[in-house]
């Protein structure tokens, strides 16, 4: 996470995987679309789209002979894909691997472009008819859910992506707890970990960021244009930077859940079941926050003085704004 509120980017290959797997049976089940309709549908841009479709190229299967890889075709500005036989076997699954692939499955329809009533769609459809007539769990019990965020503000942020248009916002930076006002250049919407992201440049930060868009309390877009400055965005959370002042601390075993939801740099288990671990902190609000949380099932064990007595000067301004309130 950056100082000022923004997450600091890092390359990543997970969310251009979810990308491809919903844009090829999209496009193979059209026949054929235009450069510019595919760009528009996955808010991505022309030169983020060619090294997919370069990526495309190479994917088949075992042992990857010209009839078993995908076929490619781009023509006056249109792109044709055509899947190899061998994709259209039936596959033999055991109910586990069928209710993983449903879930695989729902997880990429979640993401931005996909085709709700595609191929893809279908075939989840189907799969789950079968496990729910196996006394199995039907896929239709299962729901991908994001965050809840502003209709209005999605939408625009996705028509300055196509439009490549500048756009202001107001951004509540969580590690800084303020509101910041930014000019962005938007370069790709997205979600990962059950969150809504736009990626961009940030003209405050003069640097890349990636917002979490339920932060976003207002935009507008302007009339300035932009060109993308670089090829890929990732959707990776949490990146820390060398000079981010770090911390020791001493979490319980009720604790270990921290492990896997923030950037722990390193971690020593314990005889007792606690574990010792070192973390960055990109602002002293967001470790208040996580000590805040944690309560007696956390230590401070070294770090800079004020990030040493984070969780007990946040703990007494809390009692006192509670005192008053009395």
């Amino acid at each position: 996470m950056a100082p000022d509120g923004g997450i600091v980017t890092r390359p990543a290959t997970s969310a251009r995987v979810a990308r491809m797997l919903s844009l090829v049976p999209w496009v193979a089940s059209q026949g054929s679309v235009s450069i510019d309709e595919i760009c528009r549908r996955f808010a991505i841009s022309r030169q983020q789209l060619l090294a997919d479709l370069t990526t495309v190229s190479m994917v088949g299967l075992y042992p990857y002979t010209p009839d078993a890889l995908i076929l490619l075709f781009i023509e006056d500005d249109t792109v044709s894909i055509e899947l190899p036989q061998a994709f259209d076997r039936p596959l033999s699954l055991t109910p586990e691997q069928a209710f993983a692939l449903v879930g695989a499955g729902a997880a990429i329809l979640a993401t931005p472009g996909a085709d709700s009533t595609g191929p893809l769609a279908r075939g989840l459809a189907k799969l789950s008819a079968v496990l729910a007539g196996n006394d199995g769990v039907a896929g239709s019990e299962i729901d991908v859910r994001l965050a809840p965020v502003s209709d209005t503000v999605l939408e625009l942020l996705r028509q300055a992506v196509s439009s490549r248009h500048q756009v202001t916002i107001d951004y509540y930076a969580y590690g800084r707890d303020e509101i910041t006002h930014r000019t962005i250049d938007p370069y790709r919407v997205t979600s990962t970990q059950g969150q809504w992201y736009v990626s961009a440049y940030c003209h405050l930060a003069h640097d890349e960021r990636l917002f979490r868009v339920d932060r976003i309390r207002d935009a507008s877009v302007l009339e300035t244009t932009f060109e993308p400055s670089i090829e890929e965005f990732s959707s990776e959370v949490f990146n820390t930077k060398g000079d981010d002042p770090r911390v020791e601390l001493v979490l319980s075993a009720e604790a270990r859940w921290v492990l896997e939801q923030y950037p722990i740099e390193s971690s020593v288990d314990l005889s007792d079941g606690s574990c010792r671990v070192t973390i960055a902190v990109a602002a002293k609000p967001w470790l208040e926050r996580l000590l805040l949380r944690l309560g007696d099932d956390a230590e401070v064990l070294s770090g800079p003085l004020d990030l040493r007595q984070a969780g007990s000067d946040a703990a007494a301004r809390v009692l006192r704004r509670y005192e008053q309130s009395q």
